[in-house]
């Protein structure tokens, strides 16, 4: 399976930003399909790949994946002569699953309420699978200033969702620039495939293609 073909399905300004990173992270080879919010993204052609109708997306030979973080582990697992992620049944495997998840989950949901102007109201935070957004930026804050990266000196896939998170938040003021947060974004947005991912999708868009 790791010989199959793989396409990658995207928009520049998208979260498929993170795939591509993390693409060019694993430095295999891969097709890229350019599609148009409203017109090909929501083509019969792209949503027999993507019910949705929303990129990212990634095909590699009869697999079809969406979800970012789900892309970043199906990659890391697929292609493990990258180093992306650690062994199953390793010590490490649990943390690593932990702040990948945890960046899908809380982190996700409590930047996108924080930024639609949403505050959980007193004594519901248990309704909020987050709990709070203060306390998710604390538990955040923690996690990236213990260490280079999340899983200690090992780079992981779990580092390009989670600091993608933070490095678009800060960028577009949804969370606010600690000094733990823009020193482990500055490490991670430094590494040779974040800078080549980077050029790719600032470079002039090209006419989308018709059908994926």
């Amino acid at each position: 399976m790791t010989d199959a073909a793989l396409t990658f399905y995207t928009h520049p300004q998208s979260r498929g930003r993170i795939v591509r990173w993390m693409l060019e992270e694993v430095g295999t080879p891969y097709d890229t399909v350019l599609l148009d919010y409203g017109t090909t993204m929501k083509a019969p052609e792209y949503l027999a790949i993507n019910p949705m109708g929303k990129v990212p997306a990634i095909r590699h030979g009869d697999a079809v994946v969406t979800e970012v973080a789900a892309i970043c582990a199906y990659l890391a697992d697929a292609f493990p002569h990258a180093g992306l992620a650690p062994a199953p049944g390793s010590r490490q495997r649990g943390p690593y699953y932990r702040w990948l998840f945890f960046a899908a989950g809380p982190v996700e949901a409590a930047v996108s309420n924080q930024a639609l102007g949403f505050v959980v109201p007193p004594g519901r935070e248990r309704m909020m699978g987050y709990g709070s957004h203060a306390e998710v930026m604390h538990v955040l804050e923690g996690a990236v200033a213990r260490s280079e990266y999340l899983l200690g000196s090992q780079f992981s896939a779990a580092d390009v969702y989670l600091g993608s998170h933070l490095g678009f938040g800060m960028q577009f003021g949804v969370i606010e620039k600690r000094p733990a947060f823009e020193a482990y974004w500055a490490r991670l947005a430094a590494r040779p495939a974040a800078v080549r991912a980077r050029a790719m999708d600032d470079a002039p868009t090209p006419k989308p293609a018709a059908t994926p």
